[in-house]
């Protein structure tokens, strides 16, 4: 049987501080300071810090500092990120740390955090922002089974977070593939290295339309369509993972905003030129856009849909995003500023080539992206069984 413990009988909890900003000799020293921007969801080992501090900054101000091997916490802006201290370090007021003693493995406490992000979050206290104290984290209970036991466990969760991070690194170097590939047979979008012909996107527009507003009262979980948000259109693709559910009201503005397939959809508020191409199965099971996005309906027999996508994502189409949204007041796209976009324009037999390639590389990216989404369920499982 696990026994369940405190974390303060089992931990030392220690704080930072922040030397004075406005002190130079305190700061760009060689002495590693650490605060809850530098953490992320993948961190792990902490072996250095952006900012250092100086000696005389630690000497002056009476800074502790806290061993290798401590469980770093977040305890403010945010609350919940976590790291293993991979050497001697200092850090500011947002951390609450824990110094392991001699009955709890560091790396089984480290997961056992992680699996309490949302816990620790309702913790937090504050009215400006919350803020999860030292007694609170103190008091933080947790089941603790014998040393060998949290190793055990601890081999497991890192073998399996192993895996998951190896399939993730693959996702990143296929993205990388298909750059190089777009690079490789039209040559720098930028410089325009091959000489194709550059023209504007409303040449080519048969139909331009941007999403419906106030639909959030037919949004449900029983719906039997799709609402497209910009949150799944990214990288050329639409996401269908976690889209939200709608049941249409079937009228004009439904039948304008309902997309097809091979339509070019854009962000055009908030994160400009983000983009995504409607695919068969989306189209079939019906689905719909909001006012962040726009829908562009193209001639197909002179441009292909996911090259322009990926002209777009590219650095030549970024720049003009770019330059539109420093133009704008507040960031976003009209029609007019979509209809001037530019890009070049390879045959369609050209076009297409890439597209193929695309298309190809995507089954691969498919299986793995499957392999990934298992492998992070049992993950989620071991997670819930070691520490639910």
């Amino acid at each position: 049987m696990r026994e369940k413990i405190r974390l303060g009988d089992v931990c030392t909890v220690v704080t930072g501080s922040t030397p004075k900003t406005g002190i130079p000799d305190y700061w760009n020293g060689d002495i590693d300071w650490i605060t809850p921007a530098e953490l992320n969801e993948e961190t792990y080992i902490i072996n250095g810090s952006e900012r250092k501090i100086t000696e005389l900054a630690v000497r002056k101000t009476g800074l502790k500092s806290f061993p290798k091997g401590t469980v770093v916490l977040s305890s403010r802006a945010p609350i919940g990120k976590v790291g293993i201290a991979g050497k001697e370090m200092y850090c500011n007021q947002g951390f609450k740390n824990l110094i392991c003693g001699p009955r709890i493995y560091n790396e089984y406490l480290y997961w056992f955090l992680k699996s309490r992000k949302e816990y620790l979050i309702s913790l937090g206290r504050g009215a400006t922002f919350k803020e999860i104290s030292k007694k609170i984290v103190e008091s933080v209970e947790i089941n603790l089974p014998s040393l060998s036991t949290q190793k055990e466990i601890v081999d497991i969760l890192n073998k399996c977070r192993h895996i998951v991070d190896i399939k993730r690194e693959e996702l990143r170097t296929i993205d990388l593939l298909l750059n190089a590939r777009f690079v490789e047979l039209f040559g720098d979008p930028m410089q325009n290295t091959h000489g194709y012909p550059v023209r504007r996107l409303s040449e080519y527009i048969e139909f331009i339309t941007s999403g419906s507003r106030g639909w959030a009262k037919y949004c449900t979980d029983e719906g039997t369509e799709w609402f497209i948000t910009i949150k799944n259109v990214k990288d050329c693709h639409i996401n269908t993972n976690n889209i939200q559910k709608i049941n249409v009201p079937y009228n004009a503005e439904a039948k304008r905003t309902k997309v097809k397939e091979g339509d070019l959809l854009i962000s055009i508020t908030a994160d400009l030129g983000r983009t995504g191409v409607v695919t068969k199965e989306i189209s079939e099971h019906g689905a719909y856009i909001n006012q962040h996005l726009t829908c562009i309906r193209l001639n197909k027999e002179l441009l292909n849909p996911l090259y322009v996508a990926y002209f777009m994502e590219s650095p030549a189409g970024k720049e003009q995003f770019m330059a539109k949204n420093q133009s704008a007041v507040k960031a976003g796209l009209n029609f007019k500023s979509i209809n001037s976009l530019h890009l070049l324009v390879p045959s369609l037999a050209e076009q297409n080539r890439f597209v193929n390639f695309v298309i190809q590389v995507d089954k691969s990216k498919s299986a793995i992206q499957k392999s990934l989404d298992e492998t992070q369920t049992l993950f989620n499982s071991l997670m819930q069984e070691y520490f639910g």
